[in-house]
């Protein structure tokens, strides 16, 4: 067997990703997502007399807080399969890289095992977003004064 006869037996027995169908779930899922988040941060505002920066950050807590927990729970990977990116991109999915690298480590120990492995997943979205970061900052003073 050569290799396009292999690459065209894989492709016949992949199953196919219904794309439309994983974007409107990703859409309906991020939407609910973000609407519970809008509640939750009215809710602080109303209730407890935050400011709408400070209901803000505590929203990032607690969405923060939930995701890990779910994660260390063995929740959270089953529901990503099914919401795909509605629950992966928000800051759910940052929390679920962190804390799923982490707990993969565990075993290892607190050093070499959690402090050396804890940003494996997210330590490349923060470099380089960093880097952007530095970069747009430099343009944004080049362009505006």
């Amino acid at each position: 067997m050569n290799k396009d006869e292999y690459k065209k037996l894989v492709d016949e027995y992949t199953p196919k990703e219904n794309k439309v169908k994983n974007a409107i779930i990703a859409f309906l899922v991020g939407g609910l997502v973000g609407f519970v988040g809008q509640v939750i941060v009215t809710i602080f505002m109303t209730s407890f007399g935050m400011e709408q920066v400070e209901a803000c950050s505590w929203l990032c807590i607690l969405v923060i807080l939930f995701a890990s927990f779910l994660t260390a729970l063995g929740f959270f990977d089953n529901w990503v399969t099914r919401a795909k990116a509605g629950l992966i991109v928000p800051t759910t999915g940052f929390a679920h890289s962190i804390t799923s690298a982490a707990l993969d480590y565990k075993k290892e120990g607190l050093i070499t095992g959690l402090g050396a492995n804890f940003f494996k997943l997210a330590g490349s979205v923060l470099l380089y977003g960093m880097i952007a970061s530095f970069f747009l900052a430099i343009f944004g003073v080049i362009v505006y004064g």
